[in-house]
């Protein structure tokens, strides 16, 4: 019996499947997942592609020569951006409004630390020849054991749940996204010995 859960890539006491529940986003959800990133036990692009028919995920660090992504991209009829606070970035809600009911809407999300999501950034022309997207607002998130160099640093599942939230202006469809994440620090941290989430990640 594998010790990994075929569907989700958990280890299988850690499995997420029993808390995934489908969303329905109107919103094409591409995510770009740094190597880095694909072992990581706590990591939640999974969330998406498990939780959202629209998400679809790729693993590298250069984009620019990817026939699928370029494909894709050369599409008259989607409407894509890159959400990444760059100089320049608009609002979520500005680009949402350029979208003509024809278009399909596309957001592109990448995957990793701050630095590994720059170097994406950094090595794929394809990338940055589309606008940059930002969230309205700079929001706390609650990666509570899995610190971020930045005190408003969302984990990739919170960052797309507001971002598909200030999309299609519907907060309350995509909570199953947050709860299943809370679900699955909940049990990371019920998992360690008595003592070290306080010592570690508690907040004095």
């Amino acid at each position: 019996m594998s010790r990994y859960c075929e569907r989700c890539g958990k280890a299988a006491k850690a499995c997420i499947c029993q808390w995934i529940e489908n969303v329905d986003a109107r919103t094409e959800l591409w995510i770009l997942q740094h190597p880095s990133e694909v072992k990581q036990p706590l990591g939640t692009a999974r969330i998406l592609t498990l939780s959202l028919p629209n998400a679809r995920l790729w693993v590298g660090e250069d984009f620019s020569k990817h026939d699928e992504i370029n494909t894709l991209l050369s599409d008259p009829a989607r409407h894509a951006a890159v959400l990444y606070p760059g100089e320049g970035a608009a609002s979520l809600s500005q680009w949402a409004a350029e979208c003509s009911p024809q278009q399909r809407t596309t957001l592109i999300l990448l995957d990793g630390t701050w630095k590994k999501a720059y170097k994406i950034w950094q090595l794929s022309a394809n990338l940055q020849a589309l606008p940059c997207v930002r969230l309205e607002a700079a929001l706390a998130g609650n990666y509570r054991i899995r610190k971020s160099p930045k005190a408003s640093g969302l984990s990739t599942v919170e960052a797309a749940y507001e971002a598909l939230s200030q999309i299609e202006g519907e907060s309350n469809k995509f909570q199953p996204l947050l709860n299943t994440f809370d679900r699955m620090i909940d049990f990371q941290i019920s998992q360690m010995p008595p003592g070290v989430y306080e010592r570690h990640y508690g907040k004095s």
